[in-house]
């Protein structure tokens, strides 16, 4: 049997228990009541019967008969008694509805009542059978000299038990007609809440989902239509870098701008880079909808870091491949120059061609070691310079530059001075300026690197300042950009340090991005 018809069936037995049960106490209740009404009700006309100065004289003289059966009778039938019956202080019958019977002794016991008390007395069997009677002592002054007996049929107060019975098994019969209604609505709409899946099944389904979102490598947030978390797991908080309590708003969570803006707008979004922390993570989200209702939206998140590591190191190692390249072309045609000016006798004319090219090399950053001593910057000071050069720009190093170290973590380098130095070419480029120039300072205080990267660019406009370092933000025209700077920074302060706007470029000279990376330089000896 299925498990929402179990709860029917025993929502619809505790209600029918619980009515029965009601009803019998009732029952009981009623007759009781109705049983001690009769008996008081008896007792005030007992009473009534023995206030009458013709009662009380009567039985003083003990005349029976007479005036006090004209009484008995009239009261009898004004009342619809069963009987009334008067005796004298010895328990004979003065006045009685059957005349057979006056002068004879009661049939049960009048001791209670000529003793001086009322007496209320439950059903008790006499000479005209079943009845509820009540008994009160005639007094004549301080003396009791009888007592009156007034009885009703035992079937008056059964019949007003019976219909107070039928409007008590009415209201239950209804009570639990609504009880169980309300237990069938219960019950459907318990099925409809659970899809008419059994607790079993809910209990293996929430393994399943347990053992699904812990067990893949994958980030996974849920929230819900209010965009409160519903679901998530450890990879995804791993990966975001901060708790995920449920039922949290996503607006209070401190996340990335462009996972907010995937959940508030719910449309579908494939491949969204985003930075986290150290991290660059690639996000997926889905809007969920049942029945056409939405009920909610779910993100997947993916670890692209040592990708974009890789593919940073790729492009360093590229750049710097085509630079050598240009290089060794460039120096090619020069050892053929110098070859033929030999081969032609020119010894003068080489002898000034090889001191011409001695001092037009002895400018490249690549050549200062005195000033920058790590390979890995030299390396990149190399590439980026010849990267600039078939822009038609100029990359230069400032006069000040000094780095007799080398450097601990030459990627996080790699990545604050590379991002901040394309950066700077693209908005020389782009600048009114010519010609078109980024220079470049790098200077060491103990272990700690500063770096300076100024353009001749047009500057970063106004409405650009405050979210410069938000994934997204960008003066670039094509897609995909946005996330140069904020990888800078994030790796910058992840050592400690940090980047930050230093100029935006409204006077003669273009932006100033300043960099602090703290433990980036070996210690001197």
């Amino acid at each position: 049997m299925r498990f929402s018809r179990q709860v029917l069936l025993l929502q619809i037995g505790v209600v029918a228990l619980v009515v029965g049960l009601g009803v019998a106490l009732v029952s009981v209740l009623l007759r009781s009541t109705l049983t001690d009404q009769y008996g008081r009700r008896a007792l005030a006309i007992a009473k009534s019967v023995a206030a009458d100065p013709v009662v009380v004289a009567n039985a003083a003289a003990k005349i029976p008969g007479g005036p006090l059966e004209e009484r008995v009778l009239a009261v009898t039938e004004a009342n619809d008694a069963l009987f009334v019956v008067i005796t004298d202080d010895k328990g004979i019958r003065l006045a009685h509805p059957t005349l057979s019977e006056i002068g004879k002794p009661v049939s049960t016991s009048p001791e209670r009542a000529l003793a001086g008390f009322d007496e209320i007395s439950a059903v008790q069997s006499g000479t005209l059978g079943l009845s509820v009677r009540s008994k009160t002592p005639i007094r004549q002054g301080p003396r009791v000299v009888g007592e009156v007996s007034v009885g009703f049929e035992v079937a008056q107060p059964i019949s007003a038990f019976n219909q107070l019975l039928v409007y008590t098994l009415l209201f239950a019969g209804g009570a639990l007609l609504l009880g169980a209604g309300a237990s069938a609505l219960l019950n459907r709409r318990l099925r409809r809440v659970t899809h008419g899946l059994e607790p079993h099944e809910l209990t293996e389904l929430l393994y399943e989902r347990e053992a699904v979102l812990h067990g893949i490598g994958e980030g996974v947030l849920a929230v819900d239509e209010a965009n409160r978390v519903s679901v998530r797991n450890d990879e995804a908080e791993r990966l975001l870098g901060t708790e995920l309590p449920l039922g949290a708003a996503m607006s209070e969570l401190p996340l990335s701008p462009r996972v907010h803006k995937a959940v508030e707008e719910g449309r579908p979004v494939d491949n969204l880079l985003a930075v986290a922390g150290n991290r660059v993570l690639v996000i997926n989200s889905r809007a969920v909808r049942l029945d056409d209702r939405p009920i909610g939206t779910v993100l997947t998140f993916r670890d692209r870091t040592d990708l974009d590591t890789l593919t940073r190191e790729l492009d360093g190692i590229r750049a710097l491949s085509d630079g050598l390249r240009a290089q060794r072309h460039e120096f090619a045609n020069r050892l053929h120059t110098l070859y033929g000016l030999l081969q032609l006798g020119h010894h003068t004319e080489a002898v000034e061609y090889l001191q011409t090219l001695t001092d037009s090399s002895s400018a490249r950053p690549s050549e200062l070691g005195d000033a920058v001593a790590d390979p890995y910057l030299q390396a990149l000071l190399v590439a980026k310079t010849e990267q600039a050069q078939e822009k038609g720009l100029a990359l230069k190093l400032a006069e000040d530059t000094w780095v007799p170290t080398t450097v601990t973590d030459p990627i996080a380098a790699n990545t604050v001075i590379g991002n901040l130095v394309d950066n700077a070419l693209h908005a020389a480029r782009m600048g009114p300026r010519r010609p078109a120039t980024v220079e470049v300072s790098l200077l060491a205080e103990s272990t700690t690197l500063h770096v300076s990267v100024v353009d001749s660019g047009p500057g970063v406009p106004e409405d650009l300042r405050r979210t410069l370092f938000d994934e997204g933000v960008s003066t670039k025209i094509a897609p995909g950009h946005g996330l140069g700077l904020a990888l800078a920074r994030q790796a910058a302060r992840a050592r400690g340090g940090d980047v930050w706007l230093a100029d935006p470029g409204e006077g003669e000279t273009g932006a100033l991005f300043v960099a602090k990376l703290p433990g980036m330089l070996t210690e001197d000896g």
